[in-house]
């Protein structure tokens, strides 16, 4: 194309070009003038279960009506608001003016395990048709109930934004599990605490979707408990006698895990609130597994004729804030005693576990193990009529705009896909599996009556460092040392490229392995009863601890690293100072009920022999001991009767043991006598064990064990029964059993072995 001196070209592609591209611009421009103009609304959609989690909605929901430019709410309502036995409880949301745009009717009656989880399914099968004719932005789902696990399920599975509240707590029961589940299902979070916040965070949810809210129905309570007619309120319920702080309110519900326990307790809570003569508000349980049958109790009991108490299926929160604000007392397990009832000071009396793990402030008295009807009312004496310091653990009263300012925040051309915030992990230096057993180790602590030993011990059994200082004879400095000696091991097992998994710790004396105390000692240490290992070197070490008597730690070692590996059934006798053991039974150690399983050296073989240690007469331990031998020694020597021909004796040496075998194998015919005496008080003991617990090895450990080997196995020979008598005698090659046993705990926990 022919091109004109002064005229302007454009070749007709650009110009189709630059045509289309301004079309295009001032199509967006349009687009957006038009989304700023009316921006769409978030469509939120709240769902609530029952009358405890709408108390905590119904504040949110207030906040969302108040927006109507900004949201646009949807209400869905299911599980036991729909129950006419628990107080059709949906009428409370229609006379708060909101209109319920879906009822579902979720709940397969019958109040037990199966029932839940038939629930649970007919939830799952009528929510798909609701969220997809509402498709809302967003659903807000609380806490922990079945109910809301079906929601949160469905929403996830449609790609619905869901907001969780309450997550991240911790309360001990089968809760717990759900509500995590929840929080794991959800895209964002309110949550009511610090450290429930720490919790998600540790749960590698996203920091920034967590929001600290605090709990909305703190909102409502901190604004509103404090009416002027209160009194009325207290009255209308309990009647007109009835006065202020002078009445108790109980509301307990069943846990899933353990329903006939919790059954149980609320047998024991209903004749301590009959015993203690109070008036009393009770409520009916909410409508988990196991409800049915404590309404049967509480109907049992006659509690809804008798004159002091008033049961009821439901009370409006506003009203139900006021009286447990002046109550003398709460009673029963309802987190609502531990949440709410802080914030007023009211004492409160948690019975079981359902409650545990929950943060509370001072005003909450823990009955874990109540079983028995004293000990509840002893905790009513305790409680009724206080009045403690407000907390305000869970809200300051200012949830809801924080939410209302979360929700507006949500960006939804986000993706939707929710990402996790892993930790950083190392990788593995070596897949090697030599390097895998040489580098994970235990640290193990013996206390023995001389001397304090700790070592670093590998998965192979190797003692990679040994530390051993005089055991101090006090119990501070005793644990002083204790704690500097094991903040030097664990300095130094970095050095050694050892990660510890753990402290093990074996000691004389009776203990209890699940709390990790000693209960009495031995004589041979001092001021080592009733003491606590676990928590302070817990504390110190920032590592797990456990805690088990010297006996049963050889028995663990024999298990893990000696002649018992791979034995079912064993029994091992430490033959030293004194005499103790451990039985492993089924491959699991025997502790009994109070920690005395195999006290094996306090068997009682003669009725008029020698007085024990242990404040018997005619113990193993009196014959077999190393200490009993010392004795022994020493009153021939005293008579002149131990020392033979070709028996070196220097003037100064202190008497032992030894002395006693040496002059024996010398042909001493009294030092003869006494070893075979304790030779077959050892077999005989040992006979009984093999009658009672019919093990399939003897293992014998400790200084004296190659000596007792022969004459024990003669003796079983002799004196067991057939079917016995063919049981082996080994002596262990374990050099440091004590200290290899409380490596084993540790070890074998590391590995998923049961201990």
């Amino acid at each position: 194309m022919e091109k004109h001196p002064g005229s302007f070209f454009v070749n007709p592609h650009e110009l189709y070009y630059l045509k289309t591209q301004r079309s295009r611009d001032k199509m967006e421009r349009k687009n957006m003038d038009e989304q700023n103009r009316c921006r769409r609304k978030l469509r939120v959609c709240v769902a609530t279960c029952n009358r405890a989690d709408y108390s905590k909605l119904a504040p949110i929901m207030f906040g969302i009506k108040s927006h109507p430019d900004e949201f646009e709410l949807e209400v869905v309502v299911l599980g036991s608001h729909l129950i006419d036995d628990y107080g059709n409880t949906f009428r409370m949301i229609e006379q708060d003016d909101f209109d319920i745009t879906s009822k579902l009717h979720t709940i397969v009656r019958g109040e037990d395990e199966a029932a839940m989880v038939e629930s649970v399914g007919l939830a799952l099968v009528k929510l798909p048709d609701v969220l997809q004719r509402l498709r809302p932005d967003i659903l807000v789902v609380h806490g922990d109930r079945f109910d809301a696990l079906a929601l949160a399920t469905a929403a996830a599975l449609m790609n619905i934004r869901i907001l969780h509240l309450e997550g991240g707590e911790v309360s001990g029961t089968i809760d717990d599990s759900i509500r995590h589940a929840i929080s794991k299902l959800a895209h964002y979070h309110a949550c009511c605490t610090h450290s429930a916040e720490q919790h998600l965070i540790a749960m590698c949810e996203d920091h920034s979707r967590i929001l600290l809210a605090g709990c909305p129905s703190y909102d409502k309570l901190l604004s509103t408990h404090r009416r002027d007619d209160y009194m009325d309120v207290i009255r209308s319920w309990l009647g007109d006698k009835v006065q202020d702080h002078d009445y108790i309110v109980a509301l307990q519900h069943p846990v899933t895990t353990d329903i006939q326990h919790s059954i149980k307790i609320y047998g024991l809570m209903l004749d301590a609130l009959i015993s203690f003569n109070k008036k009393t508000l009770i409520l009916f349980p909410n409508i988990d597994a196991g409800s049915k049958e404590m309404v049967r109790v509480m109907r049992k009991k006659g509690i809804e004729q008798h004159p002091n108490f008033r049961a009821v299926k439901h009370i409006p929160f506003e009203q139900f804030i006021q009286l447990v604000c002046h109550a003398g007392c709460m009673i029963g397990n309802s987190s609502c005693g531990v949440r709410e009832a802080g914030a007023f000071g009211t004492p409160v009396i948690n019975l079981g576990s359902r409650q545990t793990g929950r943060e509370t402030g001072e005003n909450v008295l823990h009955v874990r193990d109540a079983d028995s009807q004293n000990k509840v009312y002893h905790a009513l004496e305790l409680q009724f009529g206080k009045r403690y310091p407000c907390s305000k653990i869970y809200g300051d009263g200012n949830a809801v705009p924080r939410i209302l300012k979360l929700l507006r925040s949500i960006d939804l051309n986000e993706p939707l896909q929710k990402t996790f915030c892993f930790p950083p992990v190392r990788d593995s230096i070596s897949q090697d599996i030599d390097h895998i057993l040489e580098t994970q180790a235990a640290l193990a602590i013996d206390l023995g009556g001389t001397n304090l030993r700790v070592a670093i011990i590998c998965q192979r059994g190797k003692v990679i460092k040994k530390y051993v200082q005089p055991n101090p004879k006090t119990y501070e400095t005793r644990m002083q040392l204790l704690l500097k000696i094991c903040a030097d091991a664990t300095r130094d097992a970095v050095c050694l490229n050892c990660r510890l998994l753990g402290v093990g710790v074996s000691t004389g004396g009776r203990v209890n392995p699940q709390e990790g105390v000693v209960l009495h000692s031995t004589k041979l240490i001092q001021e080592w009863s009733s003491v606590d290992l676990r928590t302070p070197i817990s504390d110190a070490l920032h590592l797990p601890v456990w805690v088990d008597n010297d006996g049963n730690c050889a028995a663990l070692a024999e298990r893990k690293f000696g002649h018992g590996k791979g034995v079912e059934n064993f029994v091992t006798i430490i033959t030293g100072t004194g005499v103790g053991g451990g039985i492993i039974h089924q491959n699991e150690l025997v502790h009994g009920s109070t920690f005395c399983a195999a006290e094996l050296g306090h068997i009682v073989v003669s009725l008029d022999g020698p007085d024990c240690s242990c404040g018997g007469r005619g113990c193993v331990e009196a014959y077999a001991s190393g200490m009993a031998l010392q004795k022994e020694a020493k009153r021939l020597h005293d008579e002149e009767l131990l020392k033979v021909e070709g028996m070196d004796m220097k003037l100064a040496e202190p008497i032992t043991a030894a002395h006693l075998i040496n002059a024996a194998k010398l042909g001493n015919s009294r030092a003869e006598a006494v070893l075979n005496k304790a030779s077959t008080a050892l077999g005989t003991g040992i006979v009984n064990i093999l009658h009672m617990m019919n093990p399939s090895l003897v293992i014998l450990s400790g200084v004296l064990a190659s000596y007792y080997q022969a004459p024990v196995q003669s003796i079983i020979s002799e004196k067991a029964l057939i079917s016995a008598q063919n049981i082996k005698v080994a002596v262990s090659h374990l050099e440091e059993p004590a200290l290899l046993g409380a490596a084993s705990m540790v070890l074998d926990y590391a590995t998923r072995r049961t201990y």
